[in-house]
C-alpha cells in the first residue's frame, strides 16, 4: 500500500501453498467483476561462500545457501492503474486481511467468505 511496513514472518512452502490458493480464488472472482489483480510472490535468498582459512583446502570451498519465503500477496488495481487494494491471508489461513487504498487498518474476513472480499474492494472502489 502507500505506507512503509515490515516484511510478514517467513513462512514455509506448504503454507505458501495454500495462501497461494486461497488467494487465486478471490483473484478469480475479481476477474469476473473485470477487476485487475496480480498475485505477488516474495522470496529472499542468500548464496556465500567459506573463507579460505575456514576451508581445508582451497578446492574444497563450502558454498551455503538459504531461500526464505514469505506470504503471497494479491494486488488489486483500478482502471487509473493505481493498487486500490492488497490481500493477503492470514499467518494460520483462516482469514482474509484486506487493506484498501486510503484506509489505515487491515479489515479481515474469514476464508470460507471469498466473495465478502470482492464486495468489501468493490464497495471502497465506489467511495
Amino acid at each position: 500500500m502507500d505506507h512503509p511496513r515490515t516484511a510478514p514472518p517467513a513462512v514455509d512452502e506448504v503454507a505458501a501453498g495454500n495462501q497461494d490458493k486461497a488467494l487465486a480464488v478471490v483473484q478469480r472472482l475479481l476477474k469476473k467483476r473485470g477487476i485487475r489483480a496480480r498475485c505477488h510472490h516474495r522470496i529472499s535468498l542468500g548464496l556465500f561462500a567459506a573463507r579460505e582459512d575456514e576451508a581445508g583446502r582451497p578446492d574444497e570451498l563450502s558454498l551455503r545457501s538459504w531461500m526464505d519465503r514469505y506470504p503471497p500477496e494479491l494486488a488489486v488495481f483500478g482502471s487509473q492503474g493505481w493498487r486500490d487494494a492488497t490481500v493477503m491471508v492470514g499467518p494460520r489461513s483462516v482469514c482474509y486481511l484486506v487493506a484498501v487504498r486510503g484506509d489505515t487498518g487491515a479489515e479481515m474476513i474469514r476464508c470460507e467468505d471469498p466473495v465478502k472480499v470482492v464486495d468489501l474492494i468493490l464497495a471502497a472502489g465506489r467511495k
